[in-house]
């Protein structure tokens, strides 16, 4: 995972936008502007709805009504109000809103795939859709009301309300009216010609910027989970030969192959592992089979990039507008099935990163399991330890594995039974962050722990950890003390995990093993 520049320009063409510049403009405020031919294409085919709007020809939600109404006639007249109606009777979310930066990568993803020129949208309400972007107001979105087909239809209504000077918005730290926050931003309305309001709540991009950043936060979590697992094998004495290189050539996985030697690496000079001459044969799973655990989630987590890279590139509206050939053709790409399926397996492959680390963590605060002190305090009975930390982390993964449950396999039709098959990608989408965020506090507290567990194999003698984890040891103790009795734990647990969700963990350990951060 690169470095993220905090205010760099992102130009949308429609085809090349990544990850890390949809983090950049979501998380870091990174300006957003068109493509020269990304406009030249936007222009031709809002030339063509021109035409067949003033032909009256009949083209579904152009000169039609939508969904079960298709069949209902538009006049030329009423055009501007059926787009109006749409987004107004669209706009039924509830719940929480969603979070700003989700918000914000909406706007951009929504930006890049009218920007493709397939939508018929005119150029100038892209250009105020991008200056909405760019001047920081972030409309109230609820986060529920989404069936991922057609599309994110409520909560994209939510995004368009603002740009028409109704809904709510987020601006300069405040809440309030759409019109208001237009106003103090120097922003006229937008009024919607034909086509216009579908175009723009007609896709996918809801789910797919919960999906981005989900991803991009994955791949650190990942990372960060081999380097709790190496600080954790280091302060149980595990041992190494379950990662030599001859066993993982013999199943040849990419994944088990990289993160056995990862572990290798971040263990190299350690004197914590065990000696070669040692009472045990053989470590248990949580130990002994990182590589085969970890290495799956790790290809699981770049399989769904591949999936978001191309939807984040995508056109999933309807719809479709083909100047060329003189042709609108109606058809499905709004479905979120290739999101809702990869968001289903994000989640699974995350929480079994978080149900390995508790196996660990049970590990090191259980003598009869580690040797060491009983919950990691060296006085026991009058001090608890990390007794409810493991508590805590067990919640957690048994959370995790109720959201890890599929949202993809469910449908339900709506619509008159003309929708009659959904994705339920964007609920997909969200459980996947929920269970990102639970791993990442169960990875805070297996790093927690497993330096504790090292400050007491310590004191028992010299001892050198390995190059790598040496780096992620010290960098936890520049935050946390080792704990001596018992204090409040939870603040200790949440600097651990800021470690690890701002990839802080990632960079040292990376500067230490000379790799680039």
């Amino acid at each position: 995972m690169s470095a993220v520049g905090k205010k760099q320009m992102v130009t949308l063409d429609g085809e090349t936008l990544t990850l890390e510049q949809v983090v950049a403009v979501a998380r870091y405020g990174a300006i957003a502007d068109l493509d020269p031919e990304a406009k030249q294409k936007v222009q031709r085919s809002r030339e063509y709805v021109d035409q067949l709007i003033a032909g009256n020809q009949t083209v579904y939600g152009i000169t039609t009504g939508f969904g079960m109404f298709s069949n209902v006639l538009i006049s030329k007249e009423d055009a501007k109000k059926l787009q109006r109606n749409l987004i107004m009777s669209h706009a039924t979310g509830v719940g929480e809103p969603l979070p700003l930066e989700v918000v914000r990568a909406i706007l951009l993803l929504r930006a890049n795939a009218l920007a493709k020129g397939f939508s018929g949208i005119r150029l100038s309400t892209l250009e105020t859709l991008l200056e909405v972007l760019n001047s920081g107001i972030v409309p109230v979105v609820p986060e529920k009301g989404s069936l991922g087909a057609s599309g994110d239809l409520a909560p994209l209504s939510h995004m368009v309300l603002v740009l028409l000077g109704e809904g709510e918005a987020f601006y300069k730290g405040r809440r309030m009216s759409g019109r208001k926050a237009l106003t103090q931003a120097g922003i006229e309305p937008v009024v919607l010609e034909g086509k216009e309001g579908l175009a723009l709540i007609n896709g996918t991009q809801v789910m797919t910027a919960v999906a981005a950043l989900a991803v991009w936060d994955a791949e650190n979590l990942w990372e960060s989970a081999n380097i709790t697992a190496a600080l954790s094998f280091e302060a149980l004495e595990g041992i190494l030969d379950a990662f030599d290189p001859k066993i993982h050539i013999a199943r040849p996985h990419k994944g088990q192959i990289e993160v056995a030697e990862q572990i290798r690496l971040l263990t190299e000079g350690s004197t914590f592992v065990a000696p070669k001459q040692h009472p045990r044969v053989q470590d248990a799973y949580a130990l002994r089979c990182v590589a085969q655990v970890h290495g799956p989630s790790g290809e699981a987590v770049a399989y769904v990039k591949r999936v978001v890279e191309i939807e984040m590139n995508s056109v999933t509206d309807n719809p479709l507008i083909f100047p060329e050939q003189g042709e609108v053709l109606s058809g499905g790409n709004f479905h979120g099935q290739p999101i809702a399926l990869a968001m289903d397996f994000l989640g699974i492959a995350v929480a079994e990163l978080a149900n390995i680390a508790e196996r660990r963590l049970e590990r090191l605060v259980n003598p009869n399991l580690s040797g060491l002190p009983a919950f990691l305090t060296p006085d026991g009975g009058l001090n608890s330890g990390f007794m409810i930390v493991q508590y805590s982390a067990a919640s957690l993964v048994s959370e995790n594995k109720i959201l890890a449950h599929p949202a993809s396999v469910d449908s339900i039709p709506s619509s008159g039974n003309q929708e009659d098959h959904v994705s339920m990608g964007t609920i997909a989408a969200r459980k996947a962050r929920s269970i990102i965020e639970n791993a990442a506090h169960v990875l805070a507290m297996e790093l927690l722990a497993a330096c504790q567990g090292v400050d007491l194999r310590t004191g028992s003698g010299e001892l050198q950890l390995g190059k790598g984890s040496e780096g992620a040891y010290r960098l936890v103790r520049s935050k946390v003390a080792t704990l001596g009795e018992d204090r409040v734990m939870y603040p200790d647990i949440q600097l651990a995990k800021e470690l690890v969700s701002s990839g802080k963990l990632v960079k040292a350990v990376r500067r230490k093993l000379g790799a680039k951060a």
